[in-house]
């Protein structure tokens, strides 16, 4: 586990790149830093090796303080990925693999053995690239590369600093998919730098947004796209981005409050009198404490006037019922087969709370839509 204890970096001339961190990185955990320019992500992921020294607070190390650890062994023992990659020009890749190991004082079949384990893994084939010069390598062959280099001696910490940023986007994609494979075997843990928020969505379990060296919000991705924290972090994140991500709203963003709802000991006359009112064609039906038993429609509703006392008696359970904690896919998914067209969503009690309706779903997502139109034609 690695440790942030009211952690800032102050440089001499008086700038303070990051200010008071406190947060947990879990063992095993895929945590992504991201944020504007300057903002200082890339300051913190480098203070965890020491690379930039913190000034004040306390970084630690499954609970090992990194000041009192000799920095030469501390970054033997964390792999780096840097988006230069920085693979050495004269050496092979083997040779690039091996450099850690060989300082670490590996033997030379352990090292071997390791290289061709590495380059197996990411779809490099020994026999054929072992050999070869980094300069013989496509950028995405030598991202690789840069990624096993960081695995050749084992670490439990990887820092991987914007790694895929200078790279198309089809091999970049490639490669995120690569490193969330090994992740998946290996679970080490990992601090990602990256300024692109689609990148932090699909590899983070849990990113940190960051604004002028202060850490606004660190959520899962979900927890981000769904409740930002701070007006910064719903800015940065991009309204466009939730809405594209439908998972990720919840359904009380999408329902109506205060739909029509009624006792099941309502007339005929009165009902139709207040679907008139509410300017709708059903009514909820709800008992004295609000809570769900079910729906009745205007059609219904004036083909059986005359043969009844009360609404009740016509009452239609809803097959459909979603509740609040539900997401706005999930109402998408199921408004095409809701009788009448609408969805109740209702509390942990069963209470009425509010109704989805094709309406307030294409209302919800139109307004969206307005909005970007209108942006692209202020552009």
């Amino acid at each position: 586990m690695i440790t942030f204890n009211r952690v800032s970096k102050t440089y001499n001339d008086g700038f303070t790149a990051v200010k008071l961190l406190n947060f947990e990185i879990k063992d095993g955990e895929f945590l992504v830093l991201i944020g504007p320019s300057g903002c200082g992500k890339t300051t913190t992921m480098k203070m965890i090796n020491r690379i930039i020294p913190h000034t004040q607070g306390t970084i630690s190390i499954d609970g090992n303080d990194i000041n009192k650890l000799d920095p030469v062994m501390l970054r033997r023992n964390i792999g780096y990925v840097i988006q230069q990659i920085g693979l050495l020009p004269h050496y092979t890749i083997e040779e690039n693999i091996a450099l850690i190991p060989k300082l670490m004082k590996w033997n030379n079949d352990k090292i071997r053995n390791r290289v061709t384990e590495l380059l197996h893994i990411v779809g490099l084939e020994p026999e054929i690239f072992a050999k070869r010069y980094p300069r013989e390598l496509s950028g995405g062959q030598q991202q690789r590369v840069g990624v096993v280099r960081a695995l050749a001696a084992n670490p439990d910490i990887i820092l991987m600093d914007e790694p895929f940023g200078a790279l198309d986007p089809i091999t970049r994609e490639q490669l995120q998919d690569e490193l969330l494979r090994i992740q998946a075997e290996m679970r080490k843990t990992i601090v990602f730098v990256t300024h692109d928020m689609d990148e932090a969505i699909k590899l983070g379990d849990r990113i940190a947004v960051m604004k002028e060296g202060e850490l606004l919000q660190l959520d899962t991705p979900d927890k981000l796209l769904s409740n930002p924290a701070h007006g910064f972090v719903e800015e940065f994140i991009g309204k466009k981005r939730i809405y594209q991500n439908p998972e990720f709203i919840p359904v009380t963003d999408v329902m109506r409050e205060n739909p029509a709802t009624t006792l099941p000991t309502r007339t005929p006359a009165l009902a139709m009198s207040f679907m008139r009112q509410r300017k709708t064609d059903t009514l909820i039906i709800g008992d004295g404490n609000g809570k769900l038993l079910g729906i009745i429609s205007a059609y219904d509703l004036q083909a059986e006037k005359d043969k009844i006392k009360t609404v009740e008696e016509i009452i239609k359970p809803a097959e459909i019922v979603l509740e609040q904690s539900a997401t706005a896919k999930e109402a998408l998914l199921e408004i095409a087969h809701a009788p009448f067209g609408i969805i109740p969503v209702v509390d942990e009690s069963r209470r009425i709370v509010g109704v989805v309706t094709r309406g307030s779903l294409l209302s919800m997502f139109a307004s969206q839509w307005s909005e970007e139109k209108g942006e692209i034609n202020e552009k």
